[in-house]
């Protein structure tokens, strides 16, 4: 069965295995993703916000489209659905922001080909981060790079880097910090953003600090605060 209506599609690659699919990612790929998920989704608690890892997504009906299934996609004011797909347009709007994880195999379409297919389906940010030991695209020896929607020709302009390497994203309000293995958000006040365990750890570190300045301030008083 091809369609259920004319508006559902079965996608043929819901199904069916892509070449990016059979490629795999090896573990720094993957844990770069997986730090990265947590950071938004903490980020972007309490509002609404979709953040995906590797969904399909489409802009037709044709059942046999091949998918684009970023590393990351952000996708702010649609509720986060576990689905294996989306098509982009009318009420599902397209991401605002997208991040790929360049690897040996996709570099070059990570850098060269993407950038139009994200900007044809309305993205307005792409970022396209090198977490290995060696620079992959050697000519620049960069390991960030981003793009963002030029309103007036519809197209992902290239964003200028800081010598430090970072670039800021509009849309998650936040600097992009190139770290070795790891690609850091930091506010504008140089605060690292955190995944949700971290800010907890953090959180419990404050109450564990206050607690033992409460107790040494009653010790110095004459009291034991273990007999309270």
């Amino acid at each position: 069965m091809k369609e259920r209506t004319d508006h559902e599609v079965v996608y043929y690659y819901d199904l069916h295995p892509t070449e990016e699919d059979l490629m795999g990612e090896t573990s720094l790929h993957a844990a770069l993703i997986h730090y990265l998920v947590e950071v938004l989704r903490w980020f972007f608690r309490g509002h609404v916000c979709a953040v995906h890892e590797n969904l399909n997504f489409y802009q037709t009906l044709n059942y046999k489209e091949y998918p684009v299934a970023p590393d990351i996609a952000v996708i702010k004011g649609r509720p986060f659905e576990v689905i294996p797909s989306l098509r982009v347009g009318g009420t599902n709007p397209s991401p605002q922001v997208i991040f790929e994880i360049l690897s040996e195999e996709t570099w070059r379409k990570d850098l060269e080909e993407k950038p139009g297919k994200y900007a044809q389906m309305g993205v307005q940010e792409y970022f396209a981060y090198d977490p290995n030991s060696k620079p992959l695209a050697r000519a620049t020896s960069h390991r960030l790079f981003g793009w963002r929607r030029d309103e007036q020709t519809g197209l992902l302009s290239p964003l200028r880097r800081r010598r430090d390497g970072r670039l800021w994203s509009t849309e998650l309000d936040s600097w992009l910090v190139p770290e070795g293995s790891y690609l850091r958000l930091y506010d504008r006040d140089g605060q690292m953003r955190l995944t949700g365990e971290e800010a907890e750890a953090r959180r419990a570190d404050a109450e564990a600090r206050r607690a033992d300045i409460l107790a040494e301030k009653l010790r110095s008083l004459g009291v034991d605060p273990n007999q309270l």
